[in-house]
């Protein structure tokens, strides 16, 4: 059974996890396209940072930016061992539930533009596509998406 539950990013299988993202996205796309936080970052008290589990392992991660006007889900990320488990749906369930509670009205998110899977994610859980938003420039190499909740 996969456990979502807040989590200190500083735990160190979530920092494992949180590294190897970072890792492909340095290996995906120039370093101006990646807007990934540091682990430091989603300590803040705007962030709302999740860890998937099946027992004592921690599967993947993710996490809610509480903006003022909108969330934003940020650091997803399923381990590759665990992918076509369930793992990144329930982690995007919890983090539309922590939205809708905060009385937040649409989540938005950016992700890669050659990060197929995800957007195949995103889609089948109601999001659209979508301009740039809050700080992000028109980046090439970046996708847009919201789902008004």
């Amino acid at each position: 059974m996969i456990i979502i539950a807040l989590t200190d990013p500083h735990e160190p299988q979530a920092t494992a996890l949180l590294k190897q993202s970072h890792a492909l996205m340095e290996s995906l796309f120039p370093p101006e396209d990646n807007f990934y936080l540091d682990i430091n970052d989603l300590t803040a008290d705007h962030i709302r940072f999740y860890t998937a589990r099946e027992g004592q392992e921690v599967l993947g991660t993710g996490a809610l930016a509480i903006k003022s006007d909108y969330g934003e889900v940020k650091s997803m990320f399923v381990s590759e061992a665990a992918r076509g488990k369930g793992v990144a749906a329930a982690l995007l369930r919890q983090i539309e539930d922590t939205a809708r509670d905060e009385g937040l009205p649409i989540l938005k998110l950016e992700t890669g533009n050659v990060l197929h899977a995800a957007h195949r994610l995103y889609e089948r859980h109601g999001f659209t596509k979508c301009g740039a938003f809050g700080d992000y420039a028109d980046a090439k190499s970046s996708i847009f998406m919201e789902k008004p909740l």
